[in-house]
């Protein structure tokens, strides 16, 4: 049934989610391998803070680590239990922008849908547009709008729109990352390096990285993400505009105001930074709901030790 509320919320191991609030709406969890040195390592849920530090800390001794993407193969095994339970699904996906996994869980439902026909494969798959916390704030508007009567069809289409107004904003240490990742030349890294400058990236609108700015150390920087919240997060649209009446089988929607002033700080073993950035942001906007989380190894093998990035709703992205 369309507007029933028995449905389960996922998303993949790109994510960063506050635990309390992936306990409370029950977020499921897609796997995703990664390779630290010569091991294979697969990631099923968030790591605690003892276990990332280690992780960051053979990052900044130079371990190499990579990724691997999941094939449509692998999203297939995950889902069809679902499906055979008769279970709806919406699952939350690292931005289209970044990886082929969107195209590959679109692939797999397909070829699910083949198998069991089209009426019994109930999987809305989500591109969020980003990755990390943006998808950790999705999961949590996602399970808030479940509990208030949003049926899952209904919940992926609100979903879709508000990816639209997440931004992303974050500084880099390592510089090196990103040129292996061909996001800045070999040249820019070593200059950048020896001068301290900290390249300040967004996710744009399509989903994929863009350089916006590079500030001399890591003060001006933290300084200047929290500069950009301030000018991008006022936005009445999803409790006032289209958004709120997306959920047209909810007649109070006043709960949106809290998913509107959530807030993530996410750092790759970057505690107390993070701490002073979360300071600022409820400076500058005490309604803000500002939570904490470190970066997973999956995100965190692309962007090396010492990420710090702030993510918000606010307004539509052009």
């Amino acid at each position: 049934m369309e507007n029933s509320t028995a449905y389960d919320i996922l998303a993949d191991m790109s994510i960063d989610i506050d635990a309390e609030a992936a306990s409370k709406y029950d977020i499921g969890y897609i796997p995703m391998e990664f390779i630290l040195g010569e091991e294979s390592h697969m990631a099923n849920r968030p790591w605690d803070q003892d276990r990332m530090h280690e992780y960051y800390e053979q990052l900044r001794n130079k371990v190499p680590t990579r990724t691997s993407q999941i094939t449509p193969h692998s999203y297939g095994e995950f889902f069809e239990p679902y499906v055979e339970k008769g279970r709806p699904v919406i699952y939350i996906c690292l931005s289209s922008g970044l990886s082929k996994t969107y195209e590959s869980a679109l692939l797999a439902v397909e070829e699910l849908k083949e198998k069991h026909g089209e009426d019994k494969v109930q999987i809305e798959v989500v591109d969020s547009l980003g990755a990390t916390g943006g998808m950790g704030m999705l999961c949590e508007a996602a399970g808030i709008n479940r509990e208030h009567g949003a049926g899952f069809k209904e919940n992926a289409a609100w979903l879709r729109e508000a990816a639209k107004h997440i931004h992303y904003w974050f500084m880099v240490e390592d510089l090196m990352y990103l040129k292996r990742g061909g996001r800045i030349s070999g040249a820019t890294a070593i200059v950048g390096t020896a001068l301290n400058i900290k390249p300040i990236l967004k996710v744009n609108s399509e989903g994929s990285l863009e350089n916006i700015s590079k500030k001399r150390g890591s003060r001006l920087a933290m300084k200047y993400l929290v500069e950009l919240f301030k000018e991008s997060a006022d936005d009445s649209v999803i409790t006032d505009g289209d958004m709120c009446g997306m959920l047209s089988d909810i007649p109070d929607k006043g709960y949106l105001k809290d998913i509107r002033n959530i807030v993530y700080i996410c750092c790759a073993d970057r505690i107390a930074d993070a701490a002073e950035v979360k300071k600022a942001v409820l400076e500058a906007d005490p309604k803000s709901l500002v939570r904490v989380t470190q970066l997973s190894p999956v995100i965190g093998a692309h962007t090396g030790p010492d990420l710090l990035a702030l993510i918000h709703f606010g307004k539509r992205k052009g």
